[in-house]
């Protein structure tokens, strides 16, 4: 029962954060007057004067999407270099050497899209510099560029007979003056006051309480303990939905998440944004019955993924308690499964911060998700392999979400012969082959990247377990990668040459064909005129629409994922590389 009562807890204080915050990010991002205008209108001015640019400017889709395109491109090359060079470059007391040119292509894309896959243990391999002005930087810009392309496509929708959807130098701007940045300073202040690292001191050695000896005989004295910018990189990391941790073990680490309430604080900050732009879109279509049912619809999914993890997690599996090794049922612990979780938050946080961070298509982790139970696993694979639409990334989930909205309408409307719209705008074939790029490009990218991994000879060595879970590995980590999540099952060696070069092209793809091609729809969309509704019109905000948006979503990501997620690869493949002596369930 208290475990439930988390549950509810947990998804009652985000709502009701988020409602407001809808109301808050539709009003900044339209220029319109909030509480934060005084201060920021100055602040965002001189930007503009500093970049040259006209915030009035009304871009087409065409050189919106070349913006867009060519600011991730500059941040991209940039982001790679800097991290080559890491070893050159100054706030570097550990002296760290810059990262070989595979790591550095594949952190610097996981980054710049949003993603933040990390193939390294940031603590190890990272300055001060790389962390704070590389990747925190690329946390706030690529959450930043996701909204912006969500309002282009809010406009495209809105407006009739008009050939501009904004600039996207004005909605950046706006995403990061007036969401990222004064939400990250409360959040990483409060981070602080919970004793989360805030330096640029040099690492410190300090001896254990306790000595600890290993199994050879020695007995370790003494740990190093990272300092650094952490707090300023966590916030946004959260907020942003990136989810690249400072430290390897993310935020399962003391040092980014020590309390309870600061793990309550990054929990609710992974769908903080992604949630209130639910109710933001109904502001921006006027008509706010269409933010609340893709708010429902997208609930829906979350709400049955945290009960089926929560309960496989609490109930744990047979083989757990097998000779009494470990105990699930006591009422003097937490039971059930606990193997790679945290005692400080226990498995109801866990579960809970697993289904958040792979709706959110965050990353971020408290607990290891190679080691929840077959179904306790299975779920966050799944959220991610939907498209990052059970709210998502930051501006990316929402329009991806409205691809599938546009494909719900276009199939009902053939279904009972009514040439589909959506909001007084009517579907053509030009809108359905942009939408088809939308939601196809994630199972694309997941199972063609993966299935090619597979037949790799030297994958299956960085496979921490053999057979089905290895492949399950696998597939989780190109899932992460396409799904723009970047969490991973912490049992996978992903810092090789080709996986980091295959992983790292992957995520430039999912991320930008939908993009682009969200882009293209808004473009098509503007310029049509307005369809008044009829007797005939399908309305999209009652429950049965919410329904039928909701087995839409899941039809595309079962039907495309469930040969790979039923089986691993047939017995009779070409040297059988994954140790599969028989057909297995995974």
């Amino acid at each position: 029962m208290s475990s439930v009562i988390q549950y509810v807890a947990y998804v009652a204080i985000l709502v009701g954060i988020a409602l407001p915050l809808g109301s808050y990010i539709a009003k900044a991002m339209n220029g319109e007057r909030v509480f934060l205008s005084p201060l920021l209108v100055p602040c965002e001015n001189v930007i503009y004067r500093i970049l040259g640019v006209d915030k009035d400017e009304d871009m087409g889709w065409k050189l919106y999407a070349l913006c867009a395109l060519a600011f991730s491109a500059v941040c991209l090359v940039g982001l790679t270099a800097m991290l080559m060079l890491q070893g050159h470059l100054p706030l570097n007391p550990q002296r760290l050497p810059g990262l070989s040119w595979h790591l550095a292509f594949n952190t610097a894309a996981s980054f710049v899209t949003n993603t933040n896959w990390q193939a390294y243990s940031g603590e190890n391999t990272l300055s001060y510099f790389s962390q704070a002005l590389g990747l925190t930087v690329q946390n706030f810009v690529s959450a930043g560029a996701g909204i912006a392309v969500l309002f282009a496509l809010i406009r495209g929708i809105v407006r009739v007979k008009s050939k501009g959807i904004g600039s996207f130098w004005t909605d950046i701007t706006r995403a990061v003056l007036y969401v990222m940045i004064p939400l990250s300073l409360v959040v990483a202040v409060a981070l602080v006051s919970q004793g989360v690292m805030q330096n640029y001191l040099p690492y410190e050695t300090v001896e254990l309480m306790e000595p600890v000896t290993l199994e050879d005989g020695t007995t370790v004295s003494q740990q190093i303990v990272p300092m650094g910018p952490q707090a300023s990189q966590v916030a946004p990391k959260q907020l942003g939905t990136n989810g690249g941790g400072y430290n390897g073990a993310n935020s399962a680490n003391a040092l980014e998440n020590p309390t309870p309430f600061s793990n309550l604080l990054e929990m609710l900050a992974l769908l903080i944004i992604p949630v209130a732009l639910c109710f933001s879109y109904g502001r921006g279509v006027k008509d706010r019955r269409q933010g609340r049912a893709i708010f429902l619809a997208m609930f829906l999914v979350l709400a049955a993924s945290l009960a089926i993890v929560g309960y496989c997690e609490q109930a744990a599996t047979p083989q757990l308690a097998q000779g009494g090794n470990v105990d699930i049922s006591s009422t003097m612990q937490p039971g059930g499964n606990m193997e790679g979780k945290e005692s400080r938050f226990g498995i109801a946080s866990s579960a809970t911060w697993a289904v958040f961070t792979t709706a959110a298509s965050n990353g971020s982790v408290n607990a290891m998700h190679d080691s929840f139970t077959p179904l306790g696993g299975l779920v966050p694979m799944l959220l991610m392999q939907l498209g990052e639409v059970i709210y998502g990334g930051v501006g990316c989930g929402l329009y991806g979400m409205i691809g599938f909205v546009i494909l719900t309408v276009f199939i009902i409307g053939l279904m009972v012969g009514r040439t589909p719209e959506n909001l007084g705008k009517i579907i053509d074939p030009f809108e359905m082959r942009m939408d088809v790029l939308v939601w196809l490009a994630t199972p694309v990218a997941i199972l063609i990247g993966s299935g090619i991994a597979a037949l790799v000879p030297s994958v299956p060595a960085s496979m921490n377990n053999p057979g089905p879970h290895g492949f399950s590995e696998l597939l989780y980590a190109f899932s992460s990668a396409g799904g723009n999540n970047g969490s991973a099952f912490a049992g996978f060696n992903a810092n090789t040459p080709f996986l980091n070069s295959a992983i790292g092209l992957v995520m430039l793809f999912v991320r930008f064909v939908p993009m682009t091609a969200t882009l293209a729809i808004a473009g098509s969309l503007v310029t049509k005129k307005h369809t008044p509704e009829s007797a005939g019109t399908l309305s999209t905000c009652n429950m049965t629409f919410v329904f039928l948006l909701f087995i839409i979503v899941l039809l595309i990501g079962a039907l495309s994922f469930y040969p790979a997620l039923a089986r691993g690869p047939d017995r009779r493949a070409p040297e059988n590389v994954l140790g599969f002596s028989e057909r297995k369930l995974i």
